[in-house]
């Protein structure tokens, strides 16, 4: 089929018309932020915050999830050197000088040694004399204002910020903001953008809530690059800071510096049921340069005379910590929390809630059949009952959140999953292939490991060659319990085992502990599935949900990354990627759901056996004032019938210089800048090849583009994150535009194989300088600038399938 793809944008060419060498630099660097403090603000109230991170300067708006959340900025704080740090520098001996003078503070006066003259006065002392005569006249009838004061105080203040080597470049700006939260505002975890002239950046948690809110005075001082011999005297010479008091319910908000160690003090009555939950982990999963990745933060209680009552680093597998304490008697008590080694740096932020709060700490059943009620068995602590239904009339199959009120408090959310298989509770264990509880498939089983050493053990009747999967739901809904399964046949044999299984869909979860195992039986007759705790580890929060079934090919999307930046009818890449289950490899469409009026995807399709796939998104003519919300879908056939899911947003995380993650964020958010363009303005750039385009293994391949003559010679193209093995070997001007010729190589490529190239467009570097008179050798040609972060546009997606050559 011949394929006559537009480029929904202007043409490439008018965007080097438009674009500014200067701002094309600019927009080459990529911001971003890495932690909100306090990460969080009450209903009805308007508090400061720091947001830190890198090239945020031109913030316009705060962006903030959910709705009833304002902000306005007040500061910005960034790295200051060279040629701006010498001028703040003689702004402030200026100031003195004058202040010195108008107050005849002779003593200062006679003691100033000026930044601009210090060498001249160095070398001749007479030159000192000669300046302060010279202040002297200079501001005689001077007066000093409130106005000077802060003047000087700010510059003070900047040039403290004039650091040569920031000691963690991705969170050396700082952003000091007032946000102010609607009273009706819904408590609970949103998500909180910057966004710039730039765009919007990516997103970083921010709570909601209810009880008063205590800080400690925010970090504005950007930490320098020091030596490991400096870093161990700052460790040792860090002071113990002063113990703040707080009064309950509350919720705290601190920072751990290296070495630092925070307390705070409150009043308790006897018989009072206090839950102490951190969030430390949960507000930034992952650090990219830290290890384990995140600030592993412990907490520890203590009465009036220093006595520890309580002590914890974590909340069974998750990394924040967690005490439920009772009073014993009324008086003062103290908690403590800081990091396990003693490490600290701006980043390790935390919130504390402190109360009689109600939180859930297991539930049972972990879900629920698709229309049908189910009666949930609460535990934890502070809760107003000890059960609730959970109506899955209106839910669709997957995991849900679930929580229970308190009055007006609403406890932690845990959660649910649904299906629409058929469901039993599991037999309370005896032990043995003898005691195996009988199913009938496909099934899902509710149960528990009931204490240390059990196993369930369930028995079921299959066929020779009868495909079938278990798979077991526990950590992914928040219970303790680290699985292993054992299939076997009524003798004992066993067919298959497993562990633990890697669901990529988990981005918050760094140990996958939950089982999953397929299997082809044998022969006719009876086999025996066992479950039970690789740690040898039970109770009764140990419950688990195990499906025993045939295949369910299935799908989930991630679309990364859940903020995307663009201009004015120009195209923004973006990856997707399939979560494939139960052996499902058919193809996937991808396509926008109700999207606002401009944005446009072109078919998209992640070929079968793939795991991902790029788009690119086209956007509108106009600009937009506020960033759009955006929302993907995925289609596929699955034994005659359509399932449909939609993209979950994500960020790709890196945790400890090494591990990735899919971390799920709450929306797609897009921003459109620059300038309007009308309808047709300029030439577009299109494909007129035929597409996918055959690349052989080993060869290559050519596409024609219809574009500006111009263009060839003043652009140049590159691939975007290309797959390995296929390159652009070659431009060149061709009829009615451009022809691109890509090239495969035969070692890294295999036939067959499918997906999306998406090509970016950079200003080609300024030619070579002619050969100058005296020397009429040419000289060596110099190696072409690589332009790195934004390009000026993206092409068309050009769909490939490598062939044999």
């Amino acid at each position: 089929m011949n394929s006559f793809h537009s480029l929904a944008v202007p043409a490439l060419m008018m965007l080097l018309a438009f674009t500014p060498a200067g701002q094309a630099q600019q927009r080459s660097r990529s911001f971003s932020i890495g932690y909100v403090y306090p990460a969080g603000a009450r209903q009805g109230a308007t508090s400061e915050h720091v947001i830190a991170g890198q090239f945020l300067s031109g913030i316009t708006n705060i962006h903030v999830t959910g709705g009833g959340v304002t902000a306005t900025i007040c500061d910005f704080i960034h790295p200051i050197q060279g040629r701006e740090l010498n001028d703040l520098r003689i702004l402030v001996d200026e100031l003195v000088a004058k202040r010195a003078v108008v107050k005849r503070d002779y003593k200062t006066l006679e003691n100033f040694r000026s930044f601009k003259n210090a060498k001249d006065i160095k070398k001749d002392s007479a030159q000192e004399d000669k300046e302060i005569e010279a202040l002297k006249k200079k501001y005689a009838n001077a007066t000093w204002t409130p106005d000077d004061e802060k003047q000087l105080n700010d510059a003070r203040r900047r040039i403290g910020s004039g650091v040569r080597r920031p000691a963690n470049p991705a969170i050396c700006e700082l952003a000091v903001c007032n946000i102010t939260v609607a009273p009706n505002a819904e408590p609970g975890q949103r998500e909180l953008r910057l966004v710039t002239a730039a765009g919007i950046s990516n997103p970083m948690v921010f709570h909601i809530g209810q009880a008063p809110e205590f800080s400690e005075p925010a970090s504005k001082n950007i930490a320098q690059q020091v030596s490991a011999v400096s870093r161990i005297a700052v460790f040792r010479n860090t002071k113990p800071k002063p113990t703040m008091s707080v009064t309950l319910p509350a919720v705290v908000n601190g920072q751990i510096l290296p070495g630092e160690v925070d307390r705070f003090r409150f009043v308790a009555t006897k018989g009072q049921k206090l839950v102490i939950a951190v969030n430390a982990q949960q507000l930034i999963p992952y650090i990219s340069d830290a290890v384990p990745g995140w600030f592993q933060a412990t907490l520890s209680l203590y009465d009036s005379q220093g006595k520890e009552l309580a002590y914890t680093d974590d909340f069974r597998f998750n990394p924040d910590p967690v005490i439920y304490y009772e009073v014993p008697a009324d008086g003062e008590y103290v908690i403590e929390i800081k990091d396990s080694i003693y490490r600290g740096r701006e980043d390790f932020v935390y919130r504390i809630t402190i109360g009689e709060t109600p939180f859930i700490t297991s539930i049972f059943p972990l879900g629920g059949p698709v229309g049908g009620k189910t009666t949930v068995e609460l535990k934890g602590w502070n809760l107003p009952a000890t059960s609730l239904t959970m109506d899955g009339a209106n839910k669709t199959s997957g995991v849900h959140p679930l929580s229970i009120r308190k009055g007006s408090q609403v406890s932690n959310f845990v959660p649910f999953a649904v299906d629409n298989l058929p469901e039993c509770l599991a037999e309370k264990s005896r032990g043995g292939k003898s005691h195996a509880q009988r199913v009938t498939l496909p099934i899902i089983i509710n149960g528990r490991i009931q204490k240390p050493d059990d196993s369930s053990v369930f028995c079921f009747d299959g066929k020779a060659g009868q495909e079938i999967v278990a798979e077991v739901l526990a950590r992914r809904l928040n219970s303790p319990l680290d699985s292993v399964l054992k299939l076997a046949d009524a003798t004992g044999n066993q067919i298959a085992f497993n562990d633990d299984n890697t669901d990529k869909g988990a981005g918050l979860t760094t140990h996958h502990a939950d089982s999953y195992l397929t299997a082809t039986l044998p022969k006719d007759g009876a086999y025996l599935l066992y479950i039970r705790d690789t740690q040898h580890k039970g109770g009764p929060e140990y419950g688990y949900r195990l499906r025993i079934s045939a295949p369910r090919p299935d799908f989930a999307l991630r679309v990364v990354p859940s903020s995307l930046n663009a201009r004015t009818g120009n195209s923004v890449p973006a990856t997707v990627y399939a979560l494939r289950k139960d052996g499902f490899n058919d193809p996937i469409s991808i396509q926008l759901k109700d999207a606002p009026p401009g944005f446009k995807l072109d078919k998209v399709v992640i070929p079968a056996n793939t795991n991902q796939v790029k788009i690119t998104l086209a956007t509108p003519l106009a600009p937009r004032s506020e960033p759009a919300t955006l929302q993907l879908e995925g289609r596929a056939t699955v034994n005659g019938g359509e399932i449909v899911h939609a993209a979950v947003p994500a960020q790709d995380m890196m945790q400890a210089f090494e591990y990735r993650h899919l971390v799920p964020s709450q929306e797609l958010e897009v921003t459109v800048g620059g300038v309007f363009m009308p309808k047709g303005a300029g030439a577009s750039v299109k494909i007129l090849s035929d597409l996918p385009v055959k690349i052989p293994a080993g060869g290559t391949a050519r596409v024609r583009l219809a574009a500006p003559a111009k263009a060839a010679g003043r652009i140049r193209l590159e691939l975007a994150e290309a797959p390995a093995g296929i390159v652009i070997k070659s431009v060149s001007p061709s009829d009615g535009g451009l022809e691109v010729e890509l090239g495969g190589d035969a070692a890294r490529l295999k036939p067959g194989q499918k997906g999306n190239l998406i090509v970016a467009a950079y200003p080609a570097p300024p030619p070579p300088p002619p050969p100058s008179k005296r020397n009429k050798v040419k000289p060596p040609p110099k190696p072409q600038p690589v332009y790195k972060g934004k390009p000026l546009g993206i092409l068309p997606l050009i769909s490939y399938e490598v062939v044999a050559r």
